[in-house]
């Protein structure tokens, strides 16, 4: 992995990271404030040796002091010299527990020695260390005495007497806090790099990458409202999510550029990535754009179109394919008369053989021959056989992926059923993609601008729609030279007839 990697496994999981380091905050500072105070207490000791004071001796001495200086540290952890300071407070310790509570060291070619004592009251202890480093020159006194008599060649004089400290060692509530953020951050980047390498689901191109090099036809990004709004006519035409589709049209005649995949299938793995929303608006787009399109629900498990565009699907494939109706009076128009639907049909027992049927070939060639473009919705790849089946069928096939949720493996799974069959993919569109994020697919452009256009358009459309009813409503006066039965502009707005919705001429089969 590059940077760019780490910066967006970084993005992914800022949540882990933040939490983690806000946890090892809190954890530091809860045991610093559970931790009950300590209280260090120092003396300072000077090893000197007795002699005449020449020169000489003195050079002889101060390099056998420092010789002796480190058997002295040493010796004051010994019950010799801790058990005498220990009788002389009244302490109930015992000489290995008060062991563990003081500490003595020098600093190098020095004679000095340290000695510090750690207890829960500030008084004790420095009356420990001051007992310790008394019982410390009586000792030493005792052990460098020689056995001849006579006083001992090496002195120990206390040259910083131990006094009460004023606030506690321990604990040290910011270097606590401290460390706790350190360890926090780390444990939360060991997480995010961990939760990265072992989720393998598909969250945008970089992760599509590692399983197919297959063009991306486009990118829907995640809108809250499309559950409840879903087609692309109830959505701003400005909005990120229309100028998704838009792409997508664009992008599926660039891949289209030949005109020979004129029968598209839109398939995904696997149930609730967005398929049908897809196809059903891609449709919608197709048709915006002036071609003449037919939407074919062939999902005859689980068919969804007819609910997405309020059509009924009594009647529709399945009634074709069994030969009771003719397909031409089961397409039902929608919207201004480019777009077509045949609904699903009543839902068969053996949907992959009708799929697969003579009678699907003959009527796709048929749909064919009519439409400019043939869109087909199809069940998922991985739970049923009915795309892998159909798509032998049709020019071309499109696999809808659902990001944040479908896994590497089942689109590797998906786009091999396809090859095994010799399906022709021509790209994959990412779906519910994150507006924001390291994922994010869509731009800001249209989104800065929607609102603007929008509350532009608004009085444009009522004043061009009251200029046109004004203009006919004066042409029926002049044929008629009464306004009796039209009171009102606004009544005529209502009685206005529409526009009729014509089916698209039948075009030769060599056109």
């Amino acid at each position: 992995m590059d940077l760019r990697d780490y910066l967006r496994i970084f993005r992914r999981n800022w949540i882990v990271i933040v939490a983690s380091t806000l946890a090892g905050l809190l954890i530091g500072a809860g045991l610093s404030a559970l931790t009950k105070p300590t209280y260090t207490a120092e003396t300072q000791l000077f090893v000197a040796i007795q002699n005449s004071g020449s020169v000489q001796e003195l050079q002889q001495g101060n390099t056998f002091s420092q010789a002796r200086v480190q058997s002295y540290v040493r010796t004051v952890a010994s019950p010799l010299v801790l058990q005498p300071a220990i009788d002389s407070l009244g302490l109930t310790l015992t000489a290995a527990e008060l062991a563990s509570r003081v500490k003595a060291s020098t600093d190098l070619n020095t004679v000095l020695i340290n000695i510090s004592v750690v207890d829960d009251s500030p008084v004790q202890s420095a009356a420990i260390a001051q007992a310790v480093g008394n019982s410390l020159i009586q000792a030493v006194d005792s052990l460098e005495k020689p056995k001849t008599g006579g006083s001992s060649p090496v002195s120990l004089s206390v040259i910083k007497p131990a006094t009460a400290p004023t606030a506690p060692s321990a604990p040290n509530t910011r270097l606590d806090m401290l460390l706790g953020i350190l360890i926090g951050l780390a444990v939360g980047i060991v997480l995010a790099v961990l939760r990265t390498t072992l989720d393998n689901r598909i969250r945008g191109e970089a992760d599509l990458r590692k399983v197919t090099d297959s063009p991306i036809l486009g990118g829907i990004a995640f809108d809250q409202n499309a559950a409840q709004s879903p087609l692309l006519t109830q959505t701003p035409a400005q909005s990120p999510r229309a100028e998704s589709f838009r792409q997508l049209r664009t992008n599926l005649q660039f891949a289209n550029v030949s005109g020979r995949a004129k029968t598209v299938l839109i398939t995904s793995s696997l149930p609730g990535e967005g398929k049908s929303t897809t196809a059903t608006n891609l449709a919608i787009a197709l048709a915006q754009a002036g071609q003449t399109v037919c939407l074919v629900d062939a999902d005859l498990r689980r068919p969804m179109v007819n609910e997405y565009l309020g059509l009924d699907r009594s009647a529709g494939l399945t009634t074709a394919l069994v030969g009771q109706a003719e397909v031409t009076d089961l397409l039902q128009p929608w919207g201004e008369g480019s777009l077509f639907v045949l609904a699903s049909g009543q839902i068969p027992p053996n949907p992959s053989e009708l799929l697969g049927s003579n009678e699907m070939r003959n009527l796709l060639i048929l749909l064919e021959n009519t439409f400019d473009i043939v869109l087909i919705d199809a069940p998922p790849l991985l739970p049923v056989t009915d795309a892998a089946v159909l798509s032998q069928h049709v020019g071309g096939v499109v696999v809808v992926v659902g990001t944040q949720k479908l896994r590497q493996q089942d689109l590797q799974k998906s786009l091999d059923a396809l090859k095994m069959v010799g399906s022709n993919v021509m790209g994959v569109v990412l779906n519910r993609l994150p507006v924001k994020g390291p994922d994010a697919y869509s731009y800001s452009y249209a989104s800065y601008e929607s609102k603007a256009a929008e509350d532009h358009a608004r009085p444009l459309r009522r004043t061009n729609r009251r200029v046109l009813e004004t203009e006919h409503l004066a042409a029926l006066v002049d044929r008629s030279g009464s306004l009796d039965t039209l009171e009102t502009i606004d009544d005529y707005s209502t009685t206005a007839p529409r526009p009729a919705t014509r089916f698209p001429t039948r075009r030769n089969a060599g056109n």
